[in-house]
Order: structure tokens, then sequence, then C-alpha cells
């Protein structure tokens, strides 16, 4: 079986090239211009990082990639889907002022953002799939109306999946709230009683007629019509309709696979890690631990199942940082060519998302390296 390329570039500068110049030319030798861009409407999935953490990648890295963008006639936008759990990314006004506030907005990006599932997470399309664990996907409208798609990912910890690359970002980020909690559980949300103020605005975005607020003055959930769609819990703003969290590591990472698949199968796509500030957990918290290896440096490829696996091989091959995690609960505190997603996770198993993703043919986990 040949191999995807993925092109690498460490962070070390001089004082003709600095970081935005070397993302610049890697991407470049990587391919970026055997796509049209040319009155394309492109979309730069990117994760804005829930305010309060600071891992996520600097918006100077879009604004790069933006211009880029712009010079080929491109029509460029920022976007990313509302996320399923109650915070400041939930609804998409919320969600834009967080990105604001992160940096990601027109004065510093020179770019709008817009989010990919309308105000709150209901705005999406359904792709058919029919894979092993998907009939449909359902994700952000914007992002299926899209011409051309570039993921940028920082590359971190997952208490779920182990770590969050190319496919967290397109699989999960891509979904809308109903496909989240797919992806999350695959069940019926729950009814959190005590948070239930009675307001019906579950029962009213209900396509299903499966709520209804009863004489207590609380939502009530009929699991005999309920689809598991996820409306109540992308409607609900007092944080009473919930998931329910059930399914492993293992099934998560296959179905992001396979809506990762159900994001990129129709249109070109390009997709850059950034291996650096490698917190342990998600961008989704609102706090980052500290990095659990020294900075590694960017890597770019037109296989997100390549460029993940060599974003992981990376940090498997590099010390374990002083001061992280890993390092304060482990005996061999160098840990070089050790699972640090593994040894911060257990529970979880990331290389099972990577094997299916090369079985329905989103990517190949074999790769050829190229330094830049």
């Amino acid at each position: 079986m040949s191999r995807s390329k993925v092109f690498f570039t460490n962070l070390r500068t001089k004082p003709s090239q600095n970081l935005l110049k070397k993302l610049e030319n890697l991407v470049l030798k990587a391919g970026f211009d055997n796509i049209d861009f040319k009155r394309k409407i492109t979309a730069l999935k990117i994760h804005f990082g829930e305010p309060g953490n600071l891992a996520y990648i600097r918006p100077n890295y879009a604004a790069t990639i933006v211009r880029m963008l712009k010079s080929r006639e491109a029509y460029p936008f920022l976007t990313d889907c509302n996320t399923l759990y109650w915070g400041r990314r939930a609804n998409a006004p919320s969600h834009i002022e967080a990105a604001f506030e992160n940096g990601f907005n027109p004065l510093s990006t020179d770019c709008p953002v817009i989010i990919a599932d309308g105000l709150k997470g209901t705005d999406y399309r359904e792709i058919e799939l029919n894979t092993e664990y998907c009939r449909v996907a359902k994700l952000g409208s914007a992002i299926v109306d899209s011409d051309v798609l570039i993921s940028m990912n920082h590359f971190k910890g997952h208490e779920m999946t182990g770590f969050g690359g190319a496919l967290k970002n397109l699989g999960m980020g891509c979904a809308s709230v109903g496909g989240k909690l797919f992806l999350h559980s695959g069940s019926s949300p729950k009814i959190h009683t005590k948070n239930c103020t009675g307001c019906r605005i579950c029962e009213k975005y209900c396509a299903y007629y499966a709520i209804i607020v009863g004489k207590d003055k609380i939502a009530h959930i009929d699991y005999n019509k309920c689809v598991g769609c996820g409306q109540c819990v992308a409607v609900c703003q007092y944080d009473a309709a919930r998931v329910v969290w059930q399914d492993a590591s293992e099934i998560v990472s296959k179905r992001i696979a396979e809506y990762s698949f159900a994001v990129i199968k129709d249109k070109p796509s390009f997709h850059i890690n950034f291996v650096m500030n490698v917190s342990p957990d998600c961008d989704c918290w609102d706090t980052n631990d500290y990095p659990i290896v020294p900075d590694i440096g960017i890597a770019a490829s037109f296989d997100p199942v390549a460029l993940d696996k060599a974003s992981a091989d990376m940090v498997t091959a590099a010390p374990a940082l002083p001061g992280s995690r890993i390092y304060l609960s482990a005996s061999n505190h160098d840990m070089r060519d050790t699972d640090k997603f593994k040894l911060a996770h257990p529970d979880t198993h990331w290389l099972a998302g990577l094997e299916h993703g090369q079985k329905i043919g989103l990517g190949k986990i074999e790769y050829e390296l190229v330094n830049v």
C-alpha cells in the first residue's frame, strides 16, 4: 500500500523566517495550490477555544491562511459548530462573542466568523452514509454548503478520544448539536428536573412531539417518540435537557471517523495540525492544564488520517514535559516512545478511529514524513 505524504516543519526560526512564513512555506510545499480556490467559498474549520482556555491556535495562523486564500480569489470564512454541552459556545451569538474574545474576529483575521449550524445548533444538512455506525451524518449547513474546506487543528489530548486532531475537528467539530449527541452517546437525552423552569422551549422545538411540560411545570420526554435528535439539548437555556454519556471511546472514535468522511467526501480539503501547547484535555474546557510534551511543530497533509497518525507518533517519541500531569504520575519521567495520550486517558483507544478511517477510505495510516 502506498503511503500518504505528511509535510512537517519545526518551530525554529531566524530573522528572515518567522513562524507565519514557515506556515506559508509548509502549506505550499504540501500542495496547497493543487486546489482551485478561485471564487470558491472556503470554510476554515477551527476550534475557537472556550474562553479561559489559552491553549487554542493563535488567530495569527488563521490570518495567514486567510491572506493566502484571498490572494487566490477565494471567499474564506472561519467556522465551527455549536457545542452540545452548556457553555460560551452553545449558541451562535455567544459563540461569536467567544471567538472574537479569543482573537478570531474580522479585525485580526480579515475574515468573517460564521457558526455553521445556526443560532441554536439546529441548522444542519443530512449527508447519507450508510456506514457501519452512521446511516446519515448531521452536519452544519454552512460547512456542507462550502466549496472547499481547510481544517486548522490544535493537536492535544482528549478525555473521550485520547487525542483531538484533524478527525476530531472534522467529525465532531462539523456535527450539528444533534449530530454531536449521536456521536457522544447514540441515546436520547434526559431532563435534569432541578434546572427545568417549564419554559416550554423544548416542547416548541421538538419535531416529534416527544416532550410535554406537565402540570408540575417540568418537561417530560416520551421515549417512545424520541429519536435522539438533540434539538432539546440545543435550545434549552437552563441546562435542563442533557446528554446521557454512555458509549465507549472506541465507538465514539469510529463514529467520528465516519462523520469526518461525510464532511470531506464531496469537496476538496486540506488539513493542518499545530502540535504545540499539547494540553492533556480538549480546548472545550475553560482551563488548560500544563502541556504533556514540549512544542513540536506544524504538520500538513491532504490525508487527515495520516496527519493525525504522524502527529501522534511525534508526541509519542517526545519526552514528557516536567511538571505535566503524566510526568508527575509516572515512574519513568522521560517516557520517550510511550503513548502519552493513553497515560493521560487510560480508557481511550485513539488508534481505533484511525484504523476505522482507513477502513472506510478516509485516509491511510501509513505515511511518509517530509521535513520542510
